[in-house]
């Protein structure tokens, strides 16, 4: 397999992502917008999630397409983001027909960022200022194309992975061998983990053995193991006393040009979680809200299904380890979150 020609979420055909943020209050959102309704379907693994309309998505569920998906900063606050991605969908006549309504169906999950530094002044009972998440959601959909920032964008700008900058990464695949030769996938992550993407007192992802070219460095492999595999044990988001449920989380979404049905992308969310356990440690903790999303365009026939899942799902899960290293190679130093770049290179 080789990375299509940007690397990206949106190489698969009719995948557009826009990206919007407020630098003063260091949060953002990322929007994953398909050109027409995908089929999408959900995997939980996190112990603190924070979720609108992703019941929709369970196999068992009417629904069958979304028209957008929404991937938020701002804790629950940041729910009110679908709300501006539905509006602007709705004045385009795009959603769900409901007699003479239009609703579009917008699943959408939150990370926390709201301990970042940045002006929360908003969010005090005090205040009384208008949130900034329905703005922003609306200037991302708005500015959703085939190229988008990575790192300090979108969801990604106030986040942060284990004692380093977070940040927004994608990748992609084109699949060259098998049944499903010819397909794509791409993988889009907002890297809010509470664990680390490097192996401790190192510069080395852990998702090195995955790396394409020099996407996140090209630095190859360790020269040897660390004493410890399990994590950072200096990272001071893991010590007890900074522990905080549900305040930290990768949000993921897999898009393919394969057709699927929800039962079918269930499964290859459920195989594309293991890149989140090859690009992190420790992941799916309790302080985490981790999801990753399937979008189907739909635009190739499954030749041979269960071979097809199976490959695309083992792709999806490689690609999405690189869209984590990626997302935290790309960040830059915010605050008192210092970025990979900024510290090793």
């Amino acid at each position: 397999m080789t990375p299509g020609p940007r690397n990206s979420i949106t190489d698969v055909p009719g995948i557009a992502v826009g990206n919007a943020e407020d630098a003063l209050v260091r949060t953002g959102v990322t929007v994953v917008l398909p050109d027409e309704p995908a089929v999408a379907s959900i995997d939980v693994r996190g112990g603190g999630t924070g979720t609108r309309d992703t019941e929709l998505l369970d196999p068992a569920a009417t629904i069958e397409r979304v028209d957008a998906i929404v991937l938020s900063g701002g804790s629950a606050f940041g729910l009110d983001t679908a709300g501006g991605v539905m509006s602007w969908l709705a004045a385009r006549g795009r959603g769900f027909a409901v007699h003479n309504a239009v609703v579009p169906i917008v699943p959408s999950a939150i990370l926390f960022d709201l301990s970042n530094g940045g002006d929360k002044s908003a969010f005090t009972q005090e205040s009384g200022a208008a949130l900034p998440y329905r703005a922003l959601g609306r200037a991302a959909v708005s500015g959703a194309g085939e190229t988008f920032s990575l790192g300090n964008a979108g969801a990604g700008l106030g986040a942060s992975a284990g004692s380093l900058k977070g940040g927004l990464g994608s990748a992609s695949f084109m699949l060259e061998g098998g049944v499903s030769a010819g397909a794509c996938v791409g993988a889009l992550a907002a890297v809010n983990a509470a664990g680390s993407a490097v192996m401790p007192g190192s510069d080395r992802f852990w998702a090195w053995p995955f790396e394409q070219g020099d996407e996140y460095g090209g630095r190859g492999a360790p020269a040897a193991l660390p004493d410890t595999l399990a994590y950072d044990f200096n990272n001071p988001r893991m010590a007890q006393s900074e522990i905080e449920t549900g305040a930290n989380t990768t949000l993921a979404v897999i898009a393919t040009d394969l057709s699927l049905t929800k039962a079918q992308a269930r499964r290859v969310a459920i195989m594309a979680q293991d890149g989140l356990a090859r690009a992190l440690r420790p992941v799916h903790t309790p302080l985490d809200g981790d999801i990753v999303f399937v979008l189907s365009t739909g635009r190739r026939d499954l030749s041979a299904p269960v071979a097809d899942i199976a490959q695309l799902g083992a792709a999806a899960a490689d690609c999405l380890a690189r869209a984590v290293a990626r997302g935290v190679y790309e960040a830059r130093s915010l605050g008192d979150m210092p970025g990979y770049q900024d510290v090793y290179c």
